[in-house]
């Protein structure tokens, strides 16, 4: 009897380590200490003496079901970067800037391929966000997950001086709010979109003529990274009062968290369109529209706070940053909360 017999392939693990290296090493910064394969992942604070009080932000998420479609279509290259997306956007949201991030992969068994595509992915999130992938685990569990499953997951750590903190404290009556366009259903809201869809590779195969794609493609899509947008925006001097980023709960639990009490959004669904992967999920699993908003980001993967008068700069730097964004409504006095109209 040894580890191998009971299903644990340590030879796989070490051949796993030597294909994720070359994209670690992609991702790294000049404040990363030591190389890969510590115990534990350095990164020097010295280059952020400099702030006045400098202060750590930190996420951690998952993909959540979001993985039962790329176990289904045989496809693991892209749900590193929702996993990263998830976790760097909050730090945005906060005026955070990730430094790094480290990973977490659990599985039935350790294909070294598949977990080199995972982490590919996670390379290329990392890099969207400009956080170094510090570390990370990879833990073999036959028994626990099905050999040909995973889950994955990860945390990031980021840095803002407080005094550049976004935390809503300031948002106040005519505030004009500014949506960034999502790259689709990004990673919330699966365990509702596995009941709607018939969740077999013929059918994620299925070219879909309104989507202008696979459904299974529309529906991997990875989650858009806004890291690089709200840099943007505080290099162009426009004063970000709050963030939402528009996750599980959709715009009924997400837009209120950026608000402070006797302020209340309220938000023009006529002001953008909604990307045609919602309809279908709508259409097909006749979900009344309240509930699509109160599960999905319905095409807006982030929600802005803005004096009125930064509203049209504040389009045009995210517009020459390459996003998608509109003023989707404004705030007002007002019990805390959002109303969409």
């Amino acid at each position: 009897m040894d580890y191998k017999s009971a299903g644990v392939d340590i030879e796989a693990g070490y051949a796993s380590v030597e294909l994720i290296k070359k994209h670690i090493k992609e991702t790294m910064r000049p404040e990363v200490l030591g190389g890969i394969g510590g115990f534990s992942g350095a990164f020097s604070l010295a280059a952020f003496k400099g702030m006045e009080k400098p202060t750590l932000v930190s996420g951690t998420d998952g993909v959540g079901t979001k993985l039962k479609l790329a176990f289904l279509l045989d496809k693991h290259d892209t749900v590193g970067i929702d996993c990263v997306a998830m976790c760097v956007n909050d730090i945005a949201c906060a005026g955070g800037v990730p430094l790094f991030f480290l990973d977490y992969i659990a599985c039935g068994k350790n294909y070294p391929d598949k977990i080199a595509d995972i982490v590919k992915g996670v390379a290329e999130g990392c890099k969207q966000a400009g956080a170094a992938l510090i570390g990370g685990e990879t833990a073999e569990m036959p028994g626990f997950y099905p050999v040909e499953e995973y889950d994955l997951a990860g945390f990031a750590v980021g840095i803002v001086d407080e005094k550049d903190m976004i935390d809503g404290r300031r948002v106040e009556a005519g505030d004009s709010l500014i949506g960034i366009a999502s790259s689709g259903v990004h990673s919330n809201g699966f365990s509702l979109i596995r009941k709607v869809f018939t969740m077999t590779r013929e059918n994620l195969d299925t070219w879909r003529e309104e989507l202008g794609m696979t459904l299974g493609e529309a529906l991997l899509t990875p989650t858009r990274i806004y890291v690089k947008a709200l840099e943007r925006l505080k290099s162009a001097g426009i004063d970000v009062k709050a963030c939402s980023h528009i996750t599980g709960g959709g715009f009924y639990e997400n837009v209120p968290r950026m608000l402070p009490e006797g302020m209340r959004a309220v938000i023009r669904k006529e002001n953008y369109e909604v990307p045609a992967v919602f309809r279908l999920i709508q259409t097909e699993g006749r979900i009344a529209e309240d509930m699509m908003y109160h599960t999905y980001n319905m095409g807006i993967g982030m929600a802005l706070a803005v004096r009125e008068g930064e509203s049209e700069k504040a389009l045009k730097t995210l517009r020459e940053a390459g996003e998608t964004a509109w003023v989707i409504g404004h705030v007002e006095a007002g019990d805390k909360g959002v109303i969409l109209c």
